[in-house]
């Protein structure tokens, strides 16, 4: 099962995917766009192309994990990406990951104004390895038996 993971942002919007399995990230993507229409169009046509069956999209929650106007917004987006793919989209908590992504590409010597257009991609990749890793830790955990009445 093909994964697509999006960070979506106001400029930049990264995406990520699994392999075809839905069990390694693979490859990213980059939509650099401020109209919330052509990023639609984009996802929508990316999701098609690629052949994704589930896509997970980036939820920002505050540290305290609260819920902002942002995370209104994001889930307002969600709901037009639902309805133009026709696929499920599940909302996952983002927190820290462009926090981290800026921490990995900083190890690997890329420069803070270098960054710009691979952050978003990184943090994509982060969102569909947590999420991933979070599928095969329910599908290893022991079903409940239903209990009769």
């Amino acid at each position: 099962m093909r994964i697509m993971a999006i960070d979506y942002g106001d400029a930049r919007t990264g995406v990520a995917l699994s392999d075809a399995t839905g069990f390694l990230a693979g490859r990213t993507f980059l939509i650099k766009s401020r109209k919330e229409d052509v990023v639609l169009e984009e996802l929508t046509t990316l999701a098609r192309r690629e052949g994704a069956q589930e896509l997970v999209m980036g939820y920002p929650r505050n540290m305290d994990g609260t819920l902002g106007p942002r995370a209104e917004k994001y889930a307002a987006f969600a709901q037009r990406l639902e309805e133009a793919t026709g696929l499920p989209v599940q909302l996952w908590d983002e927190r820290r990951t462009t926090v981290d992504a800026h921490r990995i590409l900083g190890d690997h010597g890329i420069r803070a104004k270098n960054r710009k257009d691979k952050v978003d991609a990184v943090a994509a990749a982060l969102i569909l390895e947590g999420y991933l890793d979070w599928k095969r830790l329910q599908a290893q955990r022991p079903k409940k038996e239903e209990q009769t009445p």
